[in-house]
């Protein structure tokens, strides 16, 4: 039996543990410190000021810059190509100093963004996370987080700016890469396993997490009360509540009317009071300075921390000012006191005042281990979605096979944002980081040819650039820092000719061709964007100009978002949504192609078949929607599965603990795979207060050709509720009433359903206790 995901608040109700103990702690240090040593815990700067060319610290700056310490060090892994044992001596050092030559020797937090590994030279590079929630496996992003955080914690590192979690209903975000898609559920248990791997479940041992961009940034902070707060605020709401996550780092964007990191309504009200959130809440980089209709740096700072937000992150350029603020009035005593000691208390839970506290690793650190490069690549393979499939694949009994595309040769392809090359190539302007080799990162013509049988014949002509003219737009959204023109006006060279002519004489001697297309790390992500969702350049016309030889072509998309390929996919003869699927990610897809791994990925968005800019999400109506190509939950294997015998409980009281159902699949076909078997919620009348059709769990089961498992889960009661907001009460409410329960291949492919009647009288509660369902599968 294999236990896929028990996460229950009442077994683990995190936040607040020795909250007691540490508090005092806490209110002592607090009392002993002198104002600027405060004001210094909520700050941040580069810890390379602090060194000279030799790479050795500058005590001499250290005690101009810092003398009375300071709370933070921004990605102090990605600052420059470092080995991590010299990363890890520069943390040494600047502890050291800071507890030896500060008022109360308090370390620093050092922070790096860890979304796939650690961001540093040489680090292994995990699937981007749109990719990775197609996984369904919670277990796998647990396993990957615990593997970053183990590696982090060796060089220094303390806190992670990461997971993004928010919920992307807009398929135009160009940061949607970076989240785990549409749906509130599936957001909130990849983002809680993460967290959950990550922290270790031990703060003196992990890494602390930070959810972001809350609330609703990528579309849902304009959502109806409801949508936010059942949904929006999910996967933030579980990562506290369920693994104690230290951290909230609020949006660059406004919230009703009002900018996330000056909002009191979703920091103070929603966020401290309703969701009793007790850790840190720090500042994006650069987002106090975009609070707009404040002139001076002082009374940004004072609408900032006034209004719930603790730290300023980058460099503290406006928190400075504070006292300048307190002793202007702007800024009450109490209210840096509040700020203070949210750091403190983070900094006692994650050990740092402890005789043994682990700042750092003594050991020899070595990167990209086999380990992490394995869990990479099960990751990529299971990430991987198969949309559309004639037969074609897997590829047997072909002798010459074509790959072409821009991105059939590139590390583009396979590295999303926030990975060490993206963010070195687009932040640092390093234009040969794709020719470093570290970590080495496969592509998909090297895991072609690498791979492929012995009397296979694989070609290579790169046909077609990602774009003739620079697409990326520029705006002047999100990070500061990239309202820059040399850094947004530039497109990559690949370093190799594209010759269309060659290309298409090479395709008539192909039996089947495999057109690598899509987006790289100048036309998707954080502060990039370009017109339109379909495919960049001219690629369409060059895929157009493939299909008309005659030869079968799979198309197989890299990207950080669903792009528009109606028009050709309906001609192609497969497509493959690889999304950026890390290190591995050539030797992932090169399996998939060849057939030693079959297909299991579903999608975690809507993919759309025309230009969508507004949010869109399956559970919005049970009908189907139009503009979606390929629903939520879809995704094609090598095989075929029945589903059958649901069984369960038809009734149940509302003060249930729990709904219990059982069902089996089978797979009726000659290939071992994995189905993800996924179980929804629907009401059976209008005036029900849930979602037409909802996520409410899942199941990733592996079967033999043959082969039957069953599935037994059981649903929380607390799962068939909503929230309600009336005469200054938020609350959790679960009313009678009959409710369908749904299992199926995706959100638009049901097979199996079964009625379940609510009796008894209301029950109403502040919050949840459940928010996952647990499945088992057994033989």
């Amino acid at each position: 039996m294999k236990k896929l995901l028990f996460l229950c608040v009442s077994a683990l109700l995190v936040g607040c543990s020795t909250a007691v103990d540490i508090d005092q702690q806490v209110d002592e240090l607090y009392a002993k410190m002198p104002q600027e040593e405060r004001i210094a815990q909520l700050r941040s700067m580069y810890m390379d000021e602090l060194f000279n060319e030799q790479g050795q610290l500058d005590t001499a700056k250290c005690r101009e810059l810092i003398p009375y310490g300071i709370g933070h060090f921004s990605q102090f892994c990605m600052q420059q190509p470092r080995d991590p044992n010299e990363l890890r001596d520069r943390a040494i050092a600047i502890q050291d100093w800071l507890m030896n030559n500060t008022p109360n020797g308090i370390p620093a937090l050092l922070h790096e963004e860890v979304l796939s590994g650690v961001n540093t030279l040489g680090s292994a590079i995990y699937p981007q996370q749109i990719g990775q929630a197609c996984s369904f496996n919670p277990e796998l992003a647990e396993l990957k987080t615990f593997q970053t955080s183990t590696t982090l914690r060796k060089i220094g590192g303390i806190f992670a700016l990461s997971p993004m979690v928010d919920v992307c209903r807009n398929p135009s975000f160009n940061r949607l890469e970076e989240s785990y898609g549409e749906d509130g559920y599936l957001s909130a248990v990849m983002g809680t396993a993460f967290v959950k791997g990550l922290q270790q479940g031990n703060l003196k041992k992990g890494v602390g997490a930070c959810s972001k961009h809350y609330l609703g940034y990528g579309g849902g902070g304009d959502a109806e009360e409801k949508e936010l707060m059942e949904e929006i605020l999910l996967p933030h709401e579980t990562m506290i509540r369920l693994t104690g996550s230290v951290a909230v780092m609020p949006g660059y964007h406004d919230v009703h009317g009002t900018r996330c990191v000056a909002n009191s309504e979703i920091l103070q009200d929603i966020l401290r009071g309703y969701v009793g959130f007790d850790g840190m809440v720090v500042s994006d980089y650069t987002a106090i300075d975009q609070i707009p209709g404040l002139e001076t740096t002082v009374e940004k700072a004072a609408a900032a921390i006034n209004n719930g937000n603790d730290v300023d992150f980058p460099h503290g350029a406006n928190y400075k000012f504070l006292q300048e603020a307190i002793d202007k009035g702007l800024v009450k005593p109490e209210v840096l006191e509040r700020a203070v000691k949210d750091v403190l208390r983070i900094k006692f839970r994650l050990g740092f005042f402890d005789k043994d506290a682990y700042l750092y690793s003594k050991e020899d650190i070595k990167l990209d281990t086999p380990e992490e490069r394995q869990t990479a690549y099960d990751i990529a393979a299971q990430s991987i979605v198969l949309l559309e499939n004639n037969g074609i694949l897997p590829l047997k009994d072909v002798k010459n096979v074509l790959v072409t595309g821009p991105n059939a040769n590139s590390i583009w392809a396979m590295c999303g944002d926030y990975t060490y090359p993206a963010m070195s190539y687009f932040w640092k302007m390093v234009m040969d980081v794709a020719d470093r080799d570290n970590p080495h990162i496969v592509k998909l013509l090297e895991a072609m040819t690498a791979k492929k049988p012995e009397n296979l014949n694989v070609m290579y002509s790169r046909g077609c650039d990602w774009t003739e003219d620079i697409e990326t737009k520029y705006g002047e959204v999100g990070d500061a820092r990239a309202w820059e023109y040399e850094l947004l006006h530039r497109k990559v060279d690949s370093g190799e000719k594209a010759d269309k002519a060659e290309a298409l004489k090479m395709s008539q001697e192909a039996d089947v061709i495999i057109a690598a297309v899509g987006e790289n790390v100048m036309l998707c992500g954080e502060n990039r964007d370009r017109e339109g969702l379909r495919l960049p350049g001219k690629q369409e016309q060059y895929v157009e100009e493939l299909i008309k030889t005659g030869k079968p072509v799979v198309l197989v998309v890299f990207g950080g978002r669903a792009q528009v390929i109606s028009g050709i996919a309906e001609k192609c003869a497969a497509v493959i949504q690889a999304w950026y699927p890390g290190e591995e990610g050539g030797n992932a897809v090169a399996d998939i192609l060849y057939g030693n791994v079959s297909p299991s990925a579903k999608l975690s968005v809507s993919y759309p078949n025309t230009e969508i800019n507004e949010p869109i999400c399956y559970n919005y109506s049970a009908e189907k929607d139009a503009r979606v190509a390929w629903p939520f939950g879809y995704g094609l294997s090598y095989t075929t599965f029945e589903y059958q015998n649901l069984q369960v409980n038809s009734e149940a009281q509302t003060s249930d603990n729990f709904v219990e159902l059982t069902f089996q699949v089978k797979n009726t076909g000659e290939v071992k795979a994995d189905e993800i078997a996924q179980i929804y919620l629907s009401p059976t009348a209008d005036n029900q207060n849930i979602r037409p059709i909802q996520l409410q769990g899942f199941a990733r089961i592996s079967l033999e050709p043959g082969q039957t498992k069953t599935v037994t889960t059981r649903l929380y009661v607390e799962q068939f509720g909503f929230y309600s907001h009336a005469n200054n009460v938020r609350q959790w409410n679960i009313e009678p009433g009959t409710f369908i329960v749904k299992v199926g291949a995706s959100s638009a492919d049901i097979r199996l359903q079964q009625e379940v009647i609510l009796r008894g009288k209301a029950v109403n509660k502040p919050l949840r206790d459940h928010y996952f369902s647990e499945s088992i599968v057994s033989q």
